[in-house]
């Protein structure tokens, strides 16, 4: 049995606490492992390593950052592999899907490999006779980032590269589910020449969070998970003076027109619905069909879930792997009994799937509901598994409202043939990432990524030029030289003359 620990001033350190927790394997349903959890004493021993480092960090030069990070993303494409194999082992998606992860992560290193670039700030000369003024940006310090299980590479890849190259240290407390790809990257970075203790892996449970959220040394917090977890994250952290961003829970609808494609339409909705098991914050939970569309759809829908294939993720013929623990298997199961119960259609029912050889698997097939209402459980809360739900509507403007009306707002899609529609549908709908003929519309790198209502709280989206802005701070200064021309004392607040 492997055990997994902590990474803390640029080496593996033993956990100390006597806690520790399981880490399985989703395929098997066998565990495959022991990771420690970090008490409140070992948490503050990972901050004070990184409050340590951060001056001199913090005092190397952008373009020296940069170079490190080139190394560091050359690593991970060398690694992918067996990176994507760590995904898989422990989170259950197939290794296709684990390898494209990667990549998303990928980009936002290449995008952090630009920071001397970012990191520019602006000048006005003569703002006043003799006067100049110039802005910079300035690292916060030491930053938490704080991932869920579902993208153990990804997520994380979309905060500690820009924090660290913006000059910050970083602590990473990963998912106790699955935490072994972050210990790997850690060590890659170091292998990049990062210096020990600018960035850190501490794993653990609820008494790590709590002490990364009330300690004066962490400025800045990083969140991904549950609306409900984000909240209070969010309120703790900020109570204690620090910057965070925390994004919660997601319900993203996709409007289908009476014009559309509907075989691309049919096509996008299985990928964004089925894919990594619909355990994605962007997955599409919701296909709202408008007019007379939903007769069709639902009819090209139901065969291609009946055909999806379900097995471990290492199968290269895998459509979709196991669901991550028996808890998570439970609770998605649970969603489904309420929604035949609460009067919902099931034209394809998932439960049931036994695979030989791997009967202890978390394993569930795709589910089709039809005729969902807004009022049922299926459809108001996020259930983050294999699970599509169709919501007939008559018209644009009642596709639109159910969008808008929904507590969250992380994103939105439309598929149409009418530019004018994409159009309203582009500049109405109440959600941070919006997508026209494109089932999952997360942005690139040199974007920002977050939601809107209750799926993010605080000010900044993720990665981009908006994380940039997150992990720095902005200074403004006004100089004037002396001339040797004394004009006496001013006593009024002046404007430069």
């Amino acid at each position: 049995m492997r055990s997994l620990h902590h990474y803390i001033g640029g080496r593996t350190v033993e956990g100390r606490s006597g806690r520790d927790g399981p880490v399985f394997d989703p395929a098997t349903g066998e565990q495959s492992a022991t990771v420690a959890y970090a008490s409140a004493d070992e948490t503050r021993a990972a901050i004070t390593a990184a409050a340590e480092a951060f001056p001199e960090w913090a005092a190397t030069p952008p373009l020296r950052r940069a170079r490190i990070m080139f190394r560091f993303k050359e690593l991970v494409e060398a690694n992918i592999g067996e990176i994507a194999s760590l995904v898989t082992a422990e989170h259950g998606k197939t290794l296709s899907d684990a390898k494209g992860s990667i990549t998303r992560g990928v980009e936002v290193v290449e995008f952090a490999c630009g920071i001397p670039h970012l990191l520019k700030g602006e000048y006005s000369d003569n703002v006043g006779t003799g006067v100049d003024s110039w802005s910079l940006r300035q690292p916060l310090g030491v930053c938490a980032g704080i991932t869920p299980f579902n993208f153990p590479a990804m997520v994380p890849m979309w905060m500690f590269p820009v924090a660290i190259a913006c000059g910050n240290t970083f602590i990473l407390k990963p998912s106790e589910k699955d935490p072994s790809c972050a210990l790997r990257l850690a060590e890659l970075m170091g292998d990049a020449g990062l210096p020990p203790g600018v960035f850190n892996v501490l794993n653990g449970d609820r008494e790590a969070v709590e002490t990364l959220l009330e300690d004066e040394r962490v400025a800045a917090v990083s969140f991904v998970g549950s609306t409900a977890v984000a909240e209070q994250v969010y309120r703790r952290a900020t109570t204690a003076g620090k910057r965070v961003q925390a994004l919660g829970g997601a319900k993203n609808h996709m409007v289908v027109m009476p014009d559309a494609d509907l075989e691309q339409a049919a096509d996008a909705l299985m990928g964004a619905a089925f894919g990594s098991a619909g355990e994605r914050c962007m997955a599409i939970s919701v296909a709202v069909t408008v007019g007379d569309a939903g007769d069709a759809l639902v009819e090209k829908l139901a065969p291609r879930v009946r055909a999806l294939k379900v097995g471990p993720g290492s199968d290269p013929d895998s459509d979709m792997g196991p669901l991550v623990t028996q808890a998570h298997f439970e609770r998605v199961k649970g969603y489904i009994d309420a929604g035949e119960k609460d009067g919902a259609d099931l034209v394809v029912d998932g439960r049931g799937v036994s695979l030989q050889g791997y009967e202890g698997g978390y394993y569930m097939g795709g589910n089709l509901f039809d005729n969902v209402t807004p009022e049922m459980s299926i459809y108001t809360d996020e259930i983050f598994g294999p699970v599509l739900s169709v919501v007939r509507r008559d018209d644009f403007e009642g596709a639109l409202k159910l969008v808008n009306e929904h507590e969250y707002g992380n994103g939105a899609a439309i598929f149409t043939r009418d530019g004018d529609a994409a159009r309203e549908f582009s500049h109405r709908a109440q959600a941070g990432m919006v997508g026209v003929n494109v089932p999952i519309p997360v942005p690139m790198a040199f974007h920002s990524f977050g939601g809107w209502k209750r799926s993010l709280f605080g000010d900044h989206f993720m990665h981009g030029p908006e994380g940039v802005r997150f992990y720095t701070k902005m200074k403004t200064v006004t100089s004037r030289w002396p001339t040797g021309i004394r004009q006496g004392a001013e006593y009024i607040m002046p404007t430069m003359k």
